[in-house]
């Protein structure tokens, strides 16, 4: 068996950042880092991949086995990462790419992972406008984290899914309006999305929680339904950081109990 020729391309894992804590104090906290990498095989784009860059030949690699893109290691003659373009280009010993019929039937999966829309949704981030007088207070928070506390999920029954909640935002207290769960989050925001449209919803005035973390998709995914208060009791990725600050949305995470950091939209929150 040959073995492809590889760069070795592995990217800081994690950041660090300025967070406030419940407190009031600066945290300096370790973040995961986030990158968008397109796969190009042969010069074709395959898909974008979302990752922490720590071994992406391999990721590349593996993702085309497991999706049966790519039949043998033998095929394979080179696989080159260039983060300053974020892609990874794969070069096939034949040079015909990959075969039509593997194309034809893909499934995006639940996994977290796989940006298949990365790209359509980076084109749109700065048309989208948060409003610039919504407000979160602190006992607005602590209301929402104890109505999802006692909120009965599937989670609490069986696990393995995640959970999103669209909550009011009345300054003093948090109500529930649509709890979600799926096996992946980004179904689960996605349901809600959906049913906003039917419902006619608006979400200036609204805050925006998840079970899971807090990635560049989600951030994105919450703009767009005009939700400027995101909430997770998860961490938070680098881009999602980035992406948040960049649209001025008010992100909170590691919220729990009577716990959280700020990471972001501090003007609109008040302790």
């Amino acid at each position: 068996m040959r073995r492809p020729i590889l760069t070795q391309a592995s990217r800081p894992l994690t950041f660090e950042i300025d967070a406030i804590n419940e407190r009031g104090e600066i945290v300096p906290t370790a973040i995961a880092g986030e990158h968008p990498l397109t796969l190009y095989v042969d010069k074709r784009e395959i898909v974008t991949l979302m990752t922490l860059g720590a071994a992406p030949e391999a990721l590349a690699l593996g993702y085309l086995r497991n999706q049966r893109l790519i039949g043998s290691l033998d095929e394979v003659a080179g696989i080159q990462v260039d983060w300053e373009v974020n892609a990874v280009a794969v070069t096939t010993r034949h040079g015909n790419g990959v075969a039509a019929n593997r194309m034809e039937r893909r499934t995006v999966t639940t996994g977290c992972g796989q940006g298949t829309v990365f790209g359509d949704l980076m084109d749109e981030i700065d048309t989208l406008k948060l409003p610039t007088d919504a407000h979160l207070t602190e006992a607005g928070l602590y209301g929402l984290l104890e109505a999802v506390r006692h909120h009965e999920s599937i989670y609490k029954q069986a696990g393995a899914v995640h959970g999103c909640a669209l909550v009011s935002n009345s300054g003093t207290h948090s109500d529930i309006l649509m709890f979600v769960e799926d096996v992946g989050r980004h179904n689960a925001v996605d349901a809600i999305a959906g049913q906003m449209w039917l419902d006619g919803l608006d979400g200036g005035d609204k805050i925006f929680y998840t079970t899971g973390r807090l990635t560049s998709e989600m951030v994105i995914k919450t703009a767009q339904m005009g939700i400027p208060c995101l909430v997770s009791r998860s961490g938070l990725t680098q881009m999602g950081w980035e992406l948040a600050k960049r649209i001025g949305m008010t992100m909170i995470g590691r919220a729990q109990g009577k716990h959280y950091l700020l990471f972001s939209g501090e003007e609109r929150f008040s302790r």
